[in-house]
């Protein structure tokens, strides 16, 4: 979810509605699970990673899943998160928290991940939603095997469940429709230009 200029001149009376917001989301706020939990959380995800090709490491699939995992509960504890995506993504925009956009998690949880510099893993940004009038913008990250398409991955959203980790095959996300960053940003691009043009021609 981007930021939006726009929603910082939103009435006070959108403040009044936060818990009204934060009742009808359905994602939860972060909280911590229990150790047990947790390890078996992330095994679940290394076991995912290592299925994504014959050709991924196992130590390079614990290391990710674990980072990303983790990673995605430190977050939620930076970005102050205490309500649902949606009512903190409000938040932000308000201003009255500092990060913690869809964007703000792909860009950290992505940076975390390629310092480990994998050899048999590669590391992508993904977008969805921008052509959808119903649904916002949405980014994530996604891994896949090592020289494979980002369409053979795996997801892996820390935003839309506030810190606990979502992930899923990047073609079987029910409602996203999942494409390459550079591919949207060349779209946004042209859309540009087609108003500009339109524009001129008025």
């Amino acid at each position: 979810m981007f930021r939006d200029s726009r929603l910082n001149r939103l009435p006070l009376v959108l403040l009044l509605l936060l818990p009204v917001l934060n009742g009808c989301a359905v994602s939860k706020p972060h909280a911590e699970l229990p150790p047990d939990i947790a390890k078996q959380r992330i095994g679940e995800l290394q076991l995912a990673i290592l299925a994504l090709g014959d050709g991924v490491d196992t130590d390079e699939s614990l290391r990710a899943a674990k980072i990303a995992f983790e990673y995605s509960k430190q977050l939620a504890r930076k970005y102050e998160v205490t309500d649902s995506a949606i009512v903190h993504n409000l938040k932000v925009n308000l201003g009255i928290r500092e990060r913690g956009l869809c964007i703000d998690w792909t860009s950290d949880l992505l940076a975390r991940l390629k310092r480990e510099d994998f050899y048999s893993l590669d590391l992508h940004w993904a977008i969805a939603n921008y052509e959808t009038a119903f649904r916002l913008e949405h980014s994530t990250v996604v891994i896949s095997a090592s020289g494979y398409s980002m369409y053979q991955g795996l997801i892996l959203d820390p935003w839309r469940n506030s810190g606990d980790l979502y992930w899923a095959p990047v073609l079987h996300d029910p409602g996203y429709a999942w494409k390459p960053q550079a591919e949207i940003h060349a779209l946004k691009r042209r859309h540009r230009e087609e108003n500009k043009n339109r524009s001129y021609i008025r």
